[in-house]
């Protein structure tokens, strides 16, 4: 077994591979191909740190994510999300890697939602608005940008002086509220670790699709319920049945899961306003692990070496 540090991840990761194998899993999920549970989490902390245990079974691979969710260090010298992955051949249960999986979780979540975009954007995508400024803000501008060619990006935090900070590593324009983001967006993102609603239906544009990617328990929220009777779309309809609030709490009604729209088992509604609820798979994660392994064996690097 050969173990692959985060800058061995980041070497083999790249983003056009990556969006088209998170298309191709998701499908293969919604069809039952890809074989997992939901995700266990238990609560160390109520409120403060988690754990996830995350096993699946994905063609000739399998394997496990064991991932922290720490809010608490939120703003510290350690990052919120951390990870480490397992990855084994399916035929013969041999174990094949061990990789960091902080950097796997962080780009196949933007990933997802570059594949969901693609699909759900509207035509002529001028403008995306981003709300939060960590982690997945980063990777979604960069991933985004590999399938939309935005003319003005926006992006609204919390802290505002974390949104100066993220305008200008990535050149965009600080938005002095979530609503002057949010208002004309084609496209908008919400990531942030928010309880209650940041975001406002009555501030989308008709037609606009969102991908909400934080406030992934049961009882945190970004999206209103407004917002939430829009077209909503899921990873997985049963995961979002346990752990997605802005989906219990709303009542909201799944269109489809995403991998069925990827397949044409359900229509794409493109002129409706959409919203990509994300909540992360098992199976991502290991379709995104075989990448780096693939790389890596490319780079002359093997379970044997």
């Amino acid at each position: 077994m050969i173990y692959l540090d985060e800058e061995a991840v980041r070497r083999f990761l790249d983003w056009d591979p990556l969006i088209a194998a998170m298309e191709r899993v998701l499908i293969e999920f919604s069809c039952g191909a890809a074989i997992q549970p939901v995700r266990q989490v238990i609560t160390v902390a109520e409120q403060q740190r988690y754990v996830g245990i995350m096993p699946a079974v994905v063609g000739d691979v399998m394997g496990l994510k064991f991932v922290s969710f720490y809010p608490v260090n939120a703003g510290g010298d350690h990052p919120t999300h951390q990870a480490t992955i397992l990855l084994y051949s399916t035929e013969t249960g041999a174990p094949l890697a061990a990789m960091d999986g902080r950097l796997i979780t962080e780009m196949r979540t933007a990933a997802v939602s570059a594949a969901v975009t693609k699909y759900l954007a509207p035509a002529q995508s001028r403008v995306l608005a981003i709300l939060g400024s960590g982690v997945q803000a980063h990777s979604h501008l960069e991933a985004l940008q590999r399938v939309c060619s935005f003319s003005e990006v926006r992006v609204w935090s919390r802290t505002f002086a974390h949104a100066e900070r993220f305008a200008r590593e990535h050149v965009v324009r600080v938005a002095d509220s979530a609503e002057s983001a949010v208002r004309g967006a084609d496209v908008v993102v919400t990531a942030t670790g928010a309880r209650e609603p940041i975001l406002a239906g009555a501030w989308l544009k008709l037609g606009a699709h969102v991908n909400a990617i934080g406030s992934a328990r049961p009882d945190w929220r970004e999206l209103d319920d407004e917002a939430m009777a829009a077209t909503v779309l899921v990873d997985s309809r049963e995961a979002a049945a346990k752990e997605a609030g802005d989906v219990i709490l709303a009542n909201a009604q799944i269109y489809a899961e995403i991998g069925e729209l990827f397949e044409g088992a359900k229509p794409v509604p493109r002129s409706a306003t959409t919203v990509f609820k994300s909540l992360g798979l098992a199976c991502e994660d290991i379709a995104a692990a075989k990448l780096v392994v693939e790389g890596a064996a490319r780079a002359g690097l093997s379970p044997q070496s």
